[in-house]
Order: structure tokens, then sequence, then C-alpha cells
């Protein structure tokens, strides 16, 4: 499994109430290497952003990345406010399975959905056919058929 990482809050660092958040190394790694998962996988940094700060070039990039990747399976960490943008960026690929998930927590927190969103994720990755989706709060969606509800903190079929 290819895994590239954009930021997002999945990542984020925060100083204390004062300070401005910062995005910080990729943590999946970690959480795989904790959670001692079998199936091989590489991870990408491709970005450190925001996802609010995520421009077109950006969403192109992945798109580029994703394309010339190799792998079948694809999973992208971003952030949860533009992930569906990205989603749709992505397109309608044909051979391979994309997934993106983020988390509503750093997953630096022990209280993150982090762990959960990326468990899942990674199942659905390997489980899905072709296409692209959005694993969040153990659900599956469609990028056409989906939107972040701020007042839940959570994702909501249309």
């Amino acid at each position: 499994m290819q895994i590239f990482t954009t930021g997002g809050t999945i990542d984020k660092i925060y100083f204390d109430a004062q300070s401005e958040f910062k995005i910080g190394e990729p943590q999946i790694a970690r959480l795989l290497h904790e959670a001692n998962v079998n199936f091989d996988y590489q991870v990408t940094s491709l970005l450190k952003k925001d996802s609010l700060d995520m421009s077109d070039d950006d969403r192109t990039a992945i798109k580029e990345a994703v394309f010339a990747c190799d792998a079948r399976h694809i999973l992208i960490t971003h952030g949860t406010d533009t992930m569906v943008q990205t989603a749709q960026a992505i397109g309608d690929i044909k051979d391979k399975t994309v997934v993106l998930v983020g988390a509503m927590q750093p997953a630096r927190i022990i209280a993150s959905d982090a762990v959960y969103n990326i468990g899942f994720a990674c199942s659905a990755c390997q489980l899905l056919p072709p296409g692209v989706y959005i694993a969040m709060n153990g659900e599956i969606f469609r990028p056409d058929d989906v939107t972040k509800d701020r007042s839940t903190m959570s994702f909501k079929s249309l």
C-alpha cells in the first residue's frame, strides 16, 4: 500500500492557547507500527499543509502522484476541511483504489479519532473496488455524495 501524507489536523502540533499550530512530521507510520500491522506499506510525504491552505496546484500535485504511483492501493492522509475537493480532483481513477482519511483531533492527542480512522481506512483501501473514496467516522463515502458537518464534527452523506 502506498500512503501519501499531505498534513492536516492528523499531523498538527499545538503548543499553547497563545500560539499557532504547525504541521509536524507524519504520524501514520508510527501509528501503523504501534498497531503491529502485517501489510507492506510505504509512506511518502507530499505536503505539510492545513487543508484550508491547499491550492489547486497542490491538488494537481496530489493527483499526479496518485496517477504516477505503481501501487493499486493508495491511502492519503488529508485535512478534513477540503478533503472532499481533493478527492473530487483526483477524479474517476479506474485501476486503483484511493482512500482519503483525516482526523478531527491530532494523532498526538490520546483521545484522537486518528487511530480508528486510519485503521478503518487501511481496511477500506484493501477491500474496496477501484475508485476514490473518503473514509471517516466509520463510514465510506463517494466524493460527490459527502459533506463535512461542522456542527457534529463528522462527515455525512448528502
